[in-house]
């Protein structure tokens, strides 16, 4: 991971386990609907660079969509 995108990083896995808790989802609930493991979805929101730098854009579209949000909300700033 790019030091400088860091913070991007941190942003994207709390932007993700922020809209994953608000539809109820668990962590393995969740890794089951986007079809990836559960380890994956904890890196990505403990915010782990090493496996945030291996999410595909079909990933993040995947994930996008299965938490019914527009992709541009998982990397906006609010």
């Amino acid at each position: 991971m790019r030091e400088d995108f860091r913070e991007n990083y941190r942003l994207l896995g709390l932007k993700i386990a922020y809209y994953r808790k608000k539809k109820g989802y668990t962590q393995e609930q969740f890794a089951e609907l986007i079809d990836k493991s559960l380890s994956f979805v904890g890196q990505i929101e403990a915010n782990n660079g090493a496996a945030i730098k291996g999410v595909s854009l079909d990933t993040l579209f995947v994930i996008a969509q299965k938490l019914d949000v527009p992709i541009s909300k998982l990397f906006s700033e609010d």
